[in-house]
């Protein structure tokens, strides 16, 4: 990575229409605006429903939104992980298996 793109720039982000800027390396923006719009989006689905008012509250619930997703994402992927690093143990066991039979047969 070369030092341009890890030196910040000001990049303006537009959340239930208030514009904010936010220092970002240029590598990064993309991913910031990606992340903007999310956030707006969630926060105007909350702001819809129109049972919660005030931006503090809507941004208060949209961050909850957000990391229990978040979260149960995080652990849907520990899971698989967990699942596959057993089923490679499993074949891992299974070619050892049939190595030390093969070894076997040679031998005798």
């Amino acid at each position: 990575m070369s030092a341009e793109e890890n030196t910040p720039g000001t990049v303006v982000v537009k959340i239930l229409d208030k514009e904010y800027q936010v220092s970002c390396p240029p590598a990064e923006q993309e991913a910031l605006l990606k992340s903007a719009r999310y956030l707006d989006e969630n926060m105007r689905k909350i702001k819809s429903r129109g049972n919660i008012h005030g931006l503090e509250k809507i941004s208060v619930m949209a961050a909850l939104n957000i990391t229990h997703d978040m979260l149960g994402k995080s652990q849907q992927l520990n899971e698989s992980r967990h699942q596959t690093l057993q089923k490679l143990k499993f074949l891992e066991d299974k070619i050892d298996r049939s190595l030390q039979i093969n070894r076997q047969i040679e031998i005798t």
